[in-house]
């Protein structure tokens, strides 16, 4: 398991019977988390959030707040020396505009771009597919990587995270963001002959581009992965996957990393946060690591 245990910012500070209760900075929450399939008879006298979500029988769910708390706020992380900020806000959605575990990843990448940068490289391109709100994009122009490309279908997503670019500091970095389906974007870097030194993508199990374009893990993966794997230099530095869907476990999409990347280093595991009141750690989802 990689295990992201390196924030000061962010908790998780309790589990059980599919809840956790965690900190964001000074505030606190309690929200739904199906991966947490134990008890805890102390874990309701353990809790006092600021809000509570609760899932709707109709689909989707909604916050209570319990005691006051901003409507955002913001954390911060440090990855090896780099420090990284980030706005966080509750969505109706159950989620918070970051996923902490990933920063095992961001210092994982980090670290070798900024020992790249050490030998000598100062020219390395770095491509952030289903970028989300931008916490791989910020790690890797933090680190050093002289230009990152930001790809996302959410032109929300892409202004939340251009605010966290601002907020980390790093606006003077060179970060491109594009608002397009992740394969029609792929397919045109590769006519256009673009490389890139270090890919990443945390690809949904399921969704749809901004012109109606159907995406399943399972049904498009590993067509992805090997067309991706085209866009990697001839000296490339990583190519990382990160997914949360539970149809295909992270053993299988390593195995088409393996077919696409046949020569490289692979490492595939659990993503995982630290509980604070047990000896246990919450799986968040997986992730495969190639390097060369």
């Amino acid at each position: 398991m990689f295990i992201a245990d390196k924030w000061k910012d962010y908790e998780v500070l309790s589990t059980a019977s599919g809840e956790k209760y965690e900190r964001w900075g000074d505030v606190y929450l309690r929200r739904p988390d199906p991966q947490v399939i134990w008890p805890d008879d102390k874990f309701e006298e353990k809790c006092n959030p600021n809000a509570v979500y609760s899932r709707s029988s109709s689909g989707g769910g909604s916050w209570t707040r319990l005691k006051s708390m901003p409507s955002s706020w913001k954390i911060g992380y440090d990855s090896l020396g780099r420090k990284l900020t980030f706005i966080i806000e509750p969505t109706s959605f159950k989620h918070t505009g970051l996923f902490p575990e990933q920063a095992a990843n961001w210092d994982w990448f980090g670290g070798l771009i900024e020992n790249a940068v050490r030998q000598g490289r100062d020219d390395i391109k770095i491509l952030n597919l289903f970028a989300y709100t931008g916490g791989a994009t910020l790690a890797a122009a933090a680190h050093g990587a002289a230009e990152v490309v930001h790809v996302d279908a959410s032109k929300g997503m892409i202004a939340r995270a251009k605010e966290n670019v601002n907020c980390s500091g790093l606006s003077d970095r060179y970060i491109r963001f594009i608002a397009e389906d992740c394969q029609k974007f792929v397919e045109r870097e590769i006519r256009r002959g673009r490389k890139y030194d270090g890919i990443i993508m945390d690809p949904p199990a399921y969704g749809r581009g901004p012109s109606g374009e159907l995406w399943k893990l399972e049904d498009s993966i590993f067509g992805f992965v090997s067309r991706a794997a085209l866009l990697l230099s001839d000296d490339p530095l990583f190519f990382i996957i990160s997914s949360y869907a539970t149809e295909i476990t992270g053993e299988a999409v390593s195995q088409v990393v393996k077919l696409a990347l046949p020569n490289g280093n692979i490492s595939c595991g659990e993503l995982g946060l630290p509980v604070t009141d047990r000896n246990i750690c919450l799986p968040c989802g997986f992730t495969t690591r190639w390097s060369k």
